[in-house]
């Protein structure tokens, strides 16, 4: 167990002082206090919340140990010294480890550096000030189950006893974090309607876009809190059924495509904006919403924060259950839809208290500042919005975000699926979050409209080329980069879902603009971060938000690591960069050097299975990547080259993005060339799935949510290999996406083909393998043609960004 902490502001005595103060450790009494012993009793006393009897605090207090033989409160009764290991005998286990099971009262301390648990820079015995300075330091330490012990003790109702006199203040912030001070069983639920500058379903009047809205109630005393928004187009319900029915059969030939010499000028998208309705005209103007609504589903992140003082809005935007217009995956539309509802909150647009009565109301109780938050589609909304520069946005935290829909759905001219969603596409996504479909009487009148957006989705996605077109470049986010909120970026380093080069362009392309940006890389596939025991990713955030929204002076852009990442050689193991990708030497090697195997001798294969064995791996892609990756002989020996290198000698990071130079001749006037890099070595590797540790242990706030706590570890059997990374290209796209190139058969031709970005750390003794084949099972079209391709060794090299461990 390591339970590493990144989000602490070091902090002065005198800071100390005042914030312990704030919260109430220390009062008028405690502040004139001389003896350290005394001064530590309170606290500990104080610990276990002053509404109960001294009586039952004292009987808490003696039930720490604080020396093998004395409890806390006998300790602190007859000792005249605080001795460093009393300290923290006690603190381990305020922090919820046990007594023998966790650690020993002979050697707290051995077992705090194990933990990566911080020790507070003290004396063996402590004085009166370094009581003080480590009790704040042990209040902002992570507990046994993920949380700092001031938020453990928010939930057991610490700040609720001090609600009734109004004696704390708000927002309070503690170490830089805003803290738990408010009462979320008053919170207010609002329902408004933001009118867009969009006319989608050209029905002419402008697109109506519901927004949901929870706030503090101490709003309505006058009380202006920043804004956490999260456009989520699943939010008001999928068509599951019906997207599932829509999705394409990915069991079809590869095509030829005609040459062409296309440049990037012949397929960027027109950005004329269309004419729009005229505004709706407001007939009266109201403070209060009429509407109030039950929320089905929330980002615990966001939960966390409606306790703190932030009000919290949802919004899924156009096409969705109670909003007007059609869905358009992807596009700006969807983009103004977002940032519609930031204009709004910053005051800059109109909004409705229902759909008919055009009665304006403003977001009177916001400051106006915005941050965003969300995963996947949410993510990649609040990259969008932060991308057009739009004012109140001072940032996003985005987690697996897209930046680019062509890299999406598509690679290097093939249609491929996001990981686990083979014949995804466009017009399924956009069945699947219409949700006005689910309510009767807006679909019939909306039917026809819907219908024929469904087929320009079809048929602009182009399935048949898989080339980058206008309707892509309609679709690329970082094409227009207007940029002045800062960034948080988390991206899981096993998501195959939203692939890493999502997060690795735009995080280069932001390298330009003059903002702060952040990374989080971590060991999952598709995950939140929020709840997991290893990193103190909430407290990240809630520094980060502070300094952005609440304009606290934090030092978070200091603070906060430029580049974080998970290990995947050892669990619960974090280190800190300066980048990603761009400190690496680049290591080149041909693939015909003596240092890699060439497992079963192959310098040609051919992609075509029989019709059992196609049939087989279809239905079992798991039993297709173990034939694939194998080193042991299987049924695909002969659909593929295996290169394996000699063992590592040292432990080798690929940092970055990593690329292999091909000379490939393929039998046919079509092909495909997938490339996947491994890990060869017997490990317990870490699961990218998380697991729970401990089911609905966190707790958020006070009678608020709980959510459980979890983490990557390691898998209880070991394996022999792990792919790591890889790249597909259509070989009629060897030289970019929309440039369609001929190719004949027995003619080779040399291209480069960038792999996935990356940070992958092979131990030594492990072997770097290179496994080149066509068809993905999981990824690509699954044609089963018979076409055989033979690459030239001696002209091909991989490219790898290798740091020093």
């Amino acid at each position: 167990m390591k339970i590493n902490q990144f989000a602490y502001v070091p902090t002065d005595h005198h800071q100390i002082v005042k914030e312990l103060a704030d919260v109430h450790f220390l009062t008028a009494k405690t502040s004139k206090m001389a003896d350290a012993v005394m001064l530590y009793r309170q606290f500990l006393l104080k610990f276990f919340i002053e509404t109960q009897s001294l009586s039952t605090r004292i009987q808490k207090v003696s039930n720490l140990m604080a020396t093998p033989d004395e409890n806390a409160y006998q300790y602190t009764t007859t000792e005249s010294k605080v001795s460093k290991n009393a300290f923290y005998n006690v603190a381990l286990q305020l922090l919820g480890f046990e007594v023998d099971l966790d650690f020993k009262l002979t050697d707290p301390l051995t077992t705090m550096n194990a933990l990566k648990l911080p020790i507070a820079d003290v004396d063996d015995q402590l004085s009166r000030d370094q009581v003080i300075d480590a009790w704040y330091r042990l209040l902002n330490t992570r507990t046994k189950y993920g949380q700092t012990l001031i938020d453990f003790l928010a939930g057991q109702g610490y700040y609720h006893q001090f609600l009734i006199d109004d004696s704390l203040k708000q927002p309070l912030v503690f170490n830089g974090k805003a803290q738990a001070v408010f009462d979320t069983s008053k919170l207010i639920r609002d329902v408004v309607y933001v009118e867009a500058p969009l006319d989608t379903d050209h029905d002419g009047h402008r697109d109506l876009l519901k927004a949901e809205i929870i706030r503090p109630a101490e709003t309505e005393d006058g009380l202006k809190v920043p804004v956490i928004f999260t456009a989520s187009p699943y939010d008001q319900g999928t068509n599951d059924k019906a997207a599932d029915q829509l999705t394409h059969d990915v069991n079809k030939p590869l095509v030829r495509k005609a040459p062409n010499a296309l440049t990037y000028d012949d397929v960027k998208v027109d950005e004329t904006k269309p004419n729009l309705p005229a505004p709706r005209q407001v007939a009266d103007t109201a403070e209060v919403a009429e509407e109030t609504f039950v929320k089905n589903w929330t980002y615990t992140l966001n939960d966390y924060f409606l306790a703190r003082g932030f009000a919290v809005v949802y919004s899924a935007g156009v096409g969705t259950r109670d909003s007007d217009g059609v869905r358009t995956t992807g596009s700006p539309a969807e983009t103004v839809s977002a940032t519609s509802i930031i204009e709004w909150l910053h005051g800059d647009r109109q909004a409705f208290t229902n759909r008919t009565d055009n009665i304006g109301i403003d977001a009177w109780w916001s400051t106006g500042n915005v941050g965003m938050t969300g995963r996947s589609y949410l993510g990649t909304l609040s990259t969008a919005a932060a991308l057009t520069g739009v004012d109140g946005l001072k940032t996003a935290v985005v987690e697996a975000g897209i930046s680019n829909y062509y890299n999406y759905y598509r690679e290097n001219g093939l249609v491929v699926a996001p990981g686990g969603f083979q014949g995804e596409d466009t017009d399924v996504l956009g069945e699947l979050t219409f949700s006005r479909q689910q309510s009767a009487a807006d679909y019939l009148k909306i039917k026809d409209t819907w219908l024929t957006q469904l087929k320009k989705l079809t048929d602009g996605q182009d399935r048949r080329s898989g080339s980058y077109t206008t309707f892509w470049d309609d679709r690329n986010l970082l094409k227009s980069v207007n940029i002045k909120a800062d960034m948080l970026l988390v991206h899981g380093l096993n998501d195959w879902n939203v692939k890493l080069s999502h997060v690795y362009n735009l995080r280069n392309r932001l390298k330009k603009e003059a903002i702060t940006q952040k990374l989080v890389l971590h060991q999952g596939q598709h995950e939140y971060l929020n709840n997991f025991r290893s990193v103190d990713f909430t407290d990240i955030v809630n520094l980060w938000l502070s300094n952005k929204l609440l304009t606290v002076n934090n030092n978070a852009n200091q603070v906060v690591p430029d580049v974080l990442v998970q290990d995947n050689a050892e669990a619960e193991t974090w280190q800190t960069y300066k980048d990603w990708g761009s400190d690496a030497t680049v290591q080149t090697v041909t693939l015909s050097d003596s240092r890699f195997t060439n497992l079963r001798e192959n310098r040609s294969f051919n992609d075509h299975l029989t019709d059992d064995l196609f049939k087989e791996y279809v239905a079992d892609t798991a039993k297709w990547r173990h034939a694939l990756f194998t080193k042991s002989h299987s049924k695909m020996d002969n659909h593929c080259i295996k290169l394996v290198s000699e063992p590592l000698k040292e432990d080798l990071i690929v940092d970055g993005e990593a690329h292999i130079h091909l000379n490939v001749t393929s039998s046919d006037n079509v092909g495909l060339i997938s490339v996947a890099l491994v890990d060869y070595g017997k490990a317990n590797r870490l699961t990218a799935r998380p697991q729970v540790l401990e089911p609905q242990q966190i707790i958020t706030a006070y009678n608020w949510r709980k959510d459980d706590l979890k983490e990557f570890i390691p898998q209880k059997k070991t394996t022999a290999y792990k792919k790591f990374t890889d790249g597909h290209i259509n070989l009629q796209n060897r030289h970019n996406s929309y440039q369609t190139d001929d190719v004949q058969p027995g003619q080779a031709y040399s291209f480069d083909l960038a792999f996935q970005p990356t940070f992958w750390r092979l131990l030594a003794g492990h072997q770097l393998g290179i496994v080149i084949y066509a068809t993905d099972m999981d990824y690509t079209i699954r044609g089963n043609q018979d076409i055989t391709y033979t690459l030239n060794l001696n002209d091909s090299k991989i490219v790898l960004p290798v740091l020093k461990a």
